[in-house]
C-alpha cells in the first residue's frame, strides 16, 4: 500500500475532520486530496485542496497521483437543509455525484458514512435517503464499497445538533439500563468512527473484505462482520 493516494469529501465535518488528520499522518498515503466547499485551515505537503461550492472537480493535472481510496463524509439534517428536498439533494444526490467523480478519477475502494437503520424502504425520509444512496453507490462498481452506519455521534461540532446532545444526555443517565438493540443508540466518538473508516479502507486495499461491506452502531467499536 506504500505510495497510494486518497481523496476525501466532507473533511470539515465532525468525522471528516478527524479522518483527514488521520490520513495526513499515514505514511502509506503520499498524497491526500480534500474536496471541500471552502478552504480548510490545514497545511501539509501531502494535502491538496480542491475547492468547489458544489464539490465538483473541473480539472485534474495528468501528473497528479491517482487516488485509489475515497472517503465520503457528507450529510445534513432537515433542520440544517431547510426542507426534505434540500436534505435529499445533499444526502442522496450530492453523495452520488461525488462518488461518481471519484470513480472516474480512479478510486477503487470507497468508504462512506451512512446512518444507523438506513434503508431505501424506511418510513423516515432521512433514513430512506441514506438507503437509496447506498444502493446507488453499490451499483457504480467499485472494487470495494464500504458503509459505516453510526448512530448519534459524540464530539465537538461547530454547530451542535440538538438531537445528538439530547440522546447523549439521556444515555449518560440511563446507560446502565440500556441493553440489546437500543445499545446501538449510544453515542459513538467521531474519532472512533474515523479510525474505523481508515482501518476498513486499509483492509479493502489488502483485499481482506467482501465487495460490499457494512458496519453499524456499536459494531464500529468492535468488528463483527456484516455483509450484503
Amino acid at each position: 500500500m506504500t505510495g497510494s493516494s486518497a481523496i476525501i469529501a466532507g473533511g470539515s465535518g465532525l468525522v471528516g475532520d478527524e479522518l483527514l488528520h488521520l490520513l495526513l499522518n499515514q505514511p502509506e498515503f503520499e498524497a491526500v486530496y480534500a474536496l471541500s466547499r471552502r478552504e480548510l485551515p490545514l497545511h501539509s505537503s501531502k494535502l491538496h485542496q480542491i475547492i468547489h461550492p458544489e464539490l465538483r472537480i473541473t480539472e485534474w493535472e495528468d501528473a497528479s497521483p491517482t487516488p485509489t481510496v475515497g472517503f465520503i463524509c457528507l450529510g445534513t439534517t432537515k433542520k440544517q437543509a431547510g426542507s426534505k428536498k434540500a436534505l435529499e439533494a445533499v444526502d442522496y444526490q450530492r453523495v452520488k455525484e461525488v462518488a461518481n467523480t471519484m470513480k472516474m478519477l480512479g478510486v477503487r475502494h470507497l468508504v462512506v458514512i451512512s446512518s444507523l437503520f438506513a434503508s431505501p424502504w424506511s418510513p423516515s425520509h432521512y433514513l430512506r435517503c441514506k438507503g437509496k444512496m447506498e444502493q446507488a453507490l453499490v451499483k457504480m462498481g467499485f472494487e470495494h464499497c464500504i458503509f459505516v452506519r453510526p448512530g448519534p455521534l459524540k464530539g465537538d461540532r461547530s454547530q451542535p445538533r440538538k438531537d445528538e446532545l439530547l440522546v447523549q444526555g439521556l444515555f449518560d443517565i440511563f446507560h446502565p439500563l440500556v441493553i440489546g438493540p437500543l445499545a446501538n443508540l449510544d453515542p459513538i466518538p467521531a474519532e472512533q468512527v474515523a479510525k474505523k473508516m481508515l482501518m476498513l479502507a486499509q483492509e479493502a486495499q489488502r483485499h481482506e473484505l467482501p465487495k460490499v461491506f457494512t458496519l453499524s452502531g456499536r459494531m464500529l467499536l468492535d468488528k463483527p462482520a456484516i455483509t450484503h
